[in-house]
């Protein structure tokens, strides 16, 4: 088994909508987040603030850098995400499916990398 990062993009707009708008999708996502735990297959999730509350910290030098705001000047943000264990990509593949379906938006699919021996 493999463990799987399905990250959710998302942008301003997503964020600006009302609750009253944003109700079938929090629906949705419950009930699919409901079938992904009973099926076995959840380690974690969550849903993220947008992406101008981000921070950065950069240690690479002599003095550490902060900066507010997003890492990259782009119009999506990483706006929520689901670690799956599942057995191949195909599989995650066809989770993604459904979790972009339930939460309205593009969901990438990435492994986690293999621990060293």
């Amino acid at each position: 088994m493999t463990q799987y990062l399905l990250s959710v993009h998302s942008g301003p707009d997503d964020y600006s909508r009302s609750l009253e708008e944003m109700q079938p999708a929090f629906e949705a996502v419950d009930r699919f987040n409901t079938k992904a735990q009973d099926a076995g297959i959840w380690v974690f999730a969550g849903g993220l603030q947008p992406g101008d509350t981000a921070s950065t910290v950069d240690a690479t030098g002599d003095q550490p850098v902060l900066a507010d705001g997003p890492y990259l000047d782009t119009k999506e943000w990483l706006g929520g995400f689901w670690v799956f264990e599942l057995p191949d990509r195909d599989a995650a593949i066809a989770w993604a499916t459904e979790a972009s379906a339930a939460c309205g938006g593009t969901v990438e699919v990435r492994p986690f990398q293999e621990e060293p021996a």
